[in-house]
């Protein structure tokens, strides 16, 4: 069986002293002697005392933790979000709670629900992909609670307590759109991601407007809602190429989905980018390692982190919450970068 842990009554009784004597020496509190706060401290150190954090919180009225909910830790995008999280937080003296919803809004539910009951000061939430009740969170704005939306965000989910900080999603995918119109391409296929999701639904816009702007039709069969993974990415590649006219390049929502793309264009033997051009979102780690490079769109990930944390630490000093957005950066690697088209821009 494990230990039991020490409490303060332990310590009280073996100093002959009160619990509360004990407790306002244990917190530095001028009214004890300071002979008296040395032998309570001593006593704790050797007993290995540890504060019991939930009724410190109780006590203070707020916990020194940040409870962070994000959809899932693999690749990049979101440990990147994480650690400018972690960063931030340890340095304004906060502690980060993690869960991973796993992209299932009933996981997500229960982890809200263990999150509010830490309890935390506050929430930093990126939405599951499978995320469309939103009655969870209307919970979390009824309890005052400080929430802070990174990434993924509930458009019209407002209040004196709530916050966002996203990428402009718009503007990064019409950059990304009129870099490949601007390599020559005029069939431009888009990998798009699930249209309730804010993120993906502001992304395809960017990826229309960008196609009016430069007088290029609009082409239902060239667009696909598909999941944000590889094998999504590579299934969605397979149908677009079985097309009368195929695409020569393709925008893809995320990162991962454009791999799968690009493993099926090498194994049919297209060239990328002369047959096929592509740029992705999200400028994942890998995509710098692939042959050819990946042109994507940098969303900034570690300050989106650090962000979402000061936007939190304003409302918990009962600053008033403006949401951010941050401007993306397109990074035009080798995968959409036409040897002709670059030569005329030269010239």
């Amino acid at each position: 069986m494990p230990a039991r842990r020490v409490s303060i009554g332990d310590i009280a009784s073996q100093l002959k002293l009160s619990p509360s004597t004990v407790s306002r020496a244990l917190a530095h509190n001028p009214d004890v002697s300071e002979t008296t706060r040395q032998r309570v401290q001593q006593l704790a150190q050797e007993l290995g005392y540890q504060p019991n954090q939930v009724a410190v919180a109780l006590r203070r009225g707020h916990s020194n933790t940040l409870g962070v909910l994000v959809p899932h830790l693999a690749g990049t995008f979101f440990p990147e979000v994480v650690d400018g999280i972690t960063e931030a937080a340890s340095q304004a003296g906060y502690n980060v709670m993690i869960c991973q919803s796993r992209e299932d809004a009933e996981q997500e539910r229960k982890n809200l629900e263990l999150l509010m009951n830490a309890p935390v000061a506050g929430l930093l939430v990126s939405l599951a992909s499978s995320t469309q009740n939103y009655a969870p969170f209307e919970a979390v704005r009824t309890a005052n609670l400080p929430l802070v939306f990174f990434d993924r965000a509930i458009e019209g989910l407002t209040g004196e307590h709530i916050s966002s900080v996203v990428i402009d999603d718009y503007a990064g995918a019409y950059m990304a759109v009129s870099h490949l119109v601007e390599q020559g391409c005029r069939r431009i296929a888009h990998l798009a991601g699930p249209p309730h999701l804010a993120i993906y639904e502001q992304r395809h816009r960017g990826y229309e407007q960008a196609l009016h702007d430069h007088g290029l039709p609009y082409r239902p069969e060239l667009v696909c809602p598909i999941g944000q993974h590889q094998p999504d990415g590579a299934a969605a590649m397979r149908q677009l190429l079985q097309l009368p006219c195929p695409p020569d390049a393709v925008f893809s929502s995320g990162d991962s989905a454009l791999v799968g793309a690009l493993q099926v264009l090498k194994e049919l033997g297209y060239r990328v980018p002369d047959d096929v051009a592509l740029a992705g979102f999200s400028n994942a780690e890998f995509t710098a390692l692939t042959e050819p490079p990946l042109t994507t769109v940098d969303q900034h990930s570690h300050q989106m982190g650090r962000e979402a944390v000061n936007q939190l630490l304003r409302m918990l000093h009962t600053a008033t919450p403006t949401a951010v957005v941050l401007r993306p950066q397109l990074l035009v690697r080798a995968s959409s970068q036409r040897v002709g088209q670059q030569q005329s821009l030269a010239g």
